[in-house]
C-alpha cells in the first residue's frame, strides 16, 4: 500500500487529490499524507480535482484539528490549494469560502473552472 493514497505526488511540486478518496472515513489517511507533505520541507501547491462533497463530520471535525494545530507549518510550505470546479455557481461558493480559509490557515486558496486553469494558478503559486 502507498503511502499516498489520496494525494498523487507525481508532478510534485504540484501535488493532486484523486478522485473519490475523499470518501466517509478518509481523514485519519488524509492526515498522515499531509504530515508526510510538510516533513519533505519542500514548497507545493495542492489541486483538489475532486472536493468532498457533504464531507462527513467526524472527517471535517479531525481535518480542522490537524490544520489548526499545523497552520503555520503548512503556511510556510503550501503555496496554495486550488479548487477545480466548473459549476460556476458552486465555484462562487467555494470563492466565497476560501476567503475564510484564507484568514484562519494561511493558505492561499483559488478556485479554477477547468484543469488547465488550476495549472497555470499552481504555476503561478509556485513562483510568487
Amino acid at each position: 500500500m502507498s503511502l499516498f493514497e489520496i494525494h498523487d505526488l507525481s508532478r510534485f511540486p504540484v501535488v493532486t487529490t484523486r478522485p473519490g478518496t475523499t470518501r466517509p472515513g478518509y481523514a485519519p489517511q488524509w492526515e498522515r499524507e499531509m504530515d508526510a507533505l510538510l516533513e519533505r520541507g519542500l514548497p507545493f501547491v495542492i489541486i483538489m480535482r475532486d472536493p468532498p462533497e457533504g464531507e462527513a463530520h467526524e472527517d471535517r471535525r479531525q481535518r480542522g484539528l490537524w490544520l489548526k494545530r499545523n497552520r503555520d507549518a503548512l503556511a510556510a510550505l503550501c503555496r496554495a490549494v486550488i479548487t477545480v470546479e466548473p459549476n460556476a455557481v458552486r465555484r462562487a461558493a467555494f470563492k466565497a469560502q476560501a476567503a475564510i480559509a484564507v484568514k484562519a490557515f494561511g493558505v492561499a486558496m483559488e478556485v479554477a473552472a477547468t484543469a488547465d486553469e488550476a495549472a497555470n494558478l499552481a504555476t503561478a503559486a509556485l513562483a510568487a
